[in-house]
């Protein structure tokens, strides 16, 4: 067969016409998405010069000052403690919104339950977090509730600008994101198994700690990850709520590249702290993987 055939026949091919298909989004998808991905990582490698120059001096030294110096360090650990708790407090409330919606709320009305969970995607992010701060202020609804009760004499100082109104403002932020999850993978579970398990003698607290949860892990897991990954990067709610007095890995970058122009820094920290997430998202794919095992 000539070349000038098998070219023909494999630009006739299946594959050939779905790639030719697929080509423009996958060109505009590297541009936007690994073009830049690529160009903080190369700059991490860098130094920086006057001016926001980059020196092309291909070193780890920016890495090492990241990992070993205490401020940096104490930052990171700020973020990943925030995010983990933020995680664990949206995961823990939202679990029950989605039980109750998937075996309590009749066939007919789990719609308009999901309608009304998404309500708050109606307003902006942006606006959710200054009622938050209203909230929580000084003079806020808790505040002014309290001290019209009598139960305080003065307003509580202690309310906002610190890490529990960060979590606070995020897990409500991110609740409908973590009920979705969950609630899809309870409503795939075989409710006949439920009735096995209580057939067999078993509570329905036994029942759902043996059959119920195990079962709905991979929505729990997805509930994480979808949690986790956006709060350790947030920026608006540490610099609205804690006014940045308490700044996230987000804020050092911001910091880094654009008051102090230090490029090569702000990419080292954004390509550290996109591997601490690469690992936490490796551990609960891998426990994923091992729910999903179980089942078969």
């Amino acid at each position: 067969m000539s070349s000038g055939g098998f070219l023909q026949r494999i630009g006739r091919s299946e594959a050939a016409n779905g790639l030719t298909m697929i080509s423009p989004t996958a060109i505009y998808a590297i541009l936007l998405l690994a073009a830049p991905l690529v160009t903080v990582f190369v700059y991490s490698f860098m130094a920086d010069g006057p001016a926001g120059s980059l020196i092309a001096d291909f070193s780890f030294a920016n890495y090492v000052k990241i990992w070993t110096g205490k401020i940096y360090r104490a930052i990171m650990l700020r973020s990943l403690w925030v995010s983990m708790a933020v995680t664990a407090v949206t995961v823990i409330l939202a679990y029950p919104v989605a039980y109750f919606v998937s075996f309590n709320v009749p066939p007919n009305k789990k719609a308009l339950w999901l309608f009304l969970i998404t309500i708050p995607f109606w307003t902006s992010y942006l606006i959710r977090v200054f009622l938050w701060k209203v909230i929580l202020g000084y003079n806020g609804v808790i505040n002014s509730g309290l001290l019209s009760l009598g139960i305080i004499d003065e307003p509580l100082t202690s309310l906002n600008y610190n890490v529990q109104a960060f979590v606070i403002t995020l897990a409500h932020a991110y609740a409908p994101f973590a009920i979705l999850p969950i609630y899809v993978a309870l409503e795939k579970i075989d409710r006949s198994l439920l009735e096995a398990g209580q057939d067999l003698g078993e509570s329905r607290l036994m029942t759902f700690w043996r059959v119920t949860l195990p079962l709905s892990m991979p929505g729990v897991i997805a509930a994480i990850l979808i949690v986790f990954i956006p709060t350790i990067g947030d920026y608006v709610t540490p610099d609205l709520i804690g006014g940045g007095k308490l700044p996230m890995i987000a804020n050092m970058i911001q910091v880094e590249m654009l008051k102090q122009n230090h490029k090569a820094m702000g990419s080292a920290i954004a390509v550290s702290a996109m591997l601490i997430v690469a690992g936490v998202t490796l551990i609960f794919l891998l426990l994923n993987r091992r729910f999903l095992k179980g089942q078969k």
